[in-house]
């Protein structure tokens, strides 16, 4: 893998050698950022009110920005730093990475915009490139290829996403007085519903030991090797 292109965020210097010094840095330009969303959302942040926020105009982020799109590289970044310290060498591989995912899961409820941040087509930060390393150690005892492990670190993200948003979910399907006649699978499972699941049952950590075990194991059927 080479370096950052030479058009990210990340490849560029901290400020410009023109002009006069900044008042406000990278990180207070991305708290700002960060503290608009999390109360808006990411329409909330434009260039103009980051500058707002910080009692600035906004031709003056432009000594550290090139676009909105650096703006919200660093709010990224930014938060992913808040998983730092990753999870130490201690238990197996799959209990460090629950672990880790517990806390992206925490991290999306605190940042319920950073989803959407997320997929947008960027490069990744030092806190990012962290992330990925600390995860990259935690299946290192594991038997699979890097394709295997980088595909588990992705669908991981996705489940951590839909257990997010649906935490803030505001509408839910119900099947209260539908009639369920035309459709008789639908009608089945209504009539012999399965079993509640235990008191205390982890929907969570079942789901992702599930789908690491069936992507990383031998247990697998899909078990790739390097």
């Amino acid at each position: 893998m080479s370096g950052a292109p030479s058009n990210s965020i990340w490849s560029r210097p901290v400020r410009g050698t023109r002009g006069p010094t900044p008042t406000h840095g990278r990180d207070e330009i991305a708290a700002a950022g960060v503290a608009l969303a999390d109360a808006g959302g990411l329409d909330a942040v434009s260039m103009r009110a980051v500058a707002g926020a910080l009692g600035t105009a906004a031709g003056s982020l432009y000594r550290h920005l090139s676009s909105r799109d650096d703006l919200l590289d660093l709010m990224v970044d930014r938060c992913v730093g808040e998983l730092r310290p990753h999870p130490a060498d201690e238990g197996s591989w799959l209990e460090q990475f629950l672990l880790l995912a517990r806390r992206q899961l925490a991290l999306h409820e605190r940042h319920p915009w950073l989803a959407d941040a997320l997929a947008r087509r960027s490069v990744p930060g030092p806190n990012t490139l962290a992330h990925f390393d600390a995860c990259l150690r935690i299946l290192g005892p594991v038997p699979a290829g890097t394709a295997a492990k980088f595909e588990a670190i992705a669908m991981v993200t996705g489940v951590v996403t839909l257990f997010a948003r649906a935490a803030t979910a505001t509408g839910t399907v119900t099947f209260d007085h539908v009639d369920l006649t035309a459709y008789p699978h639908l009608a089945a499972s209504f009539t012999a519903p399965a079993p509640a699941p235990p008191p205390g049952d982890d929907l969570f950590a079942r789901t992702l030991r599930a789908l690491l075990t069936g992507l990383l194991t031998s247990d697998g059927p899909h078990q790739r090797q390097p």
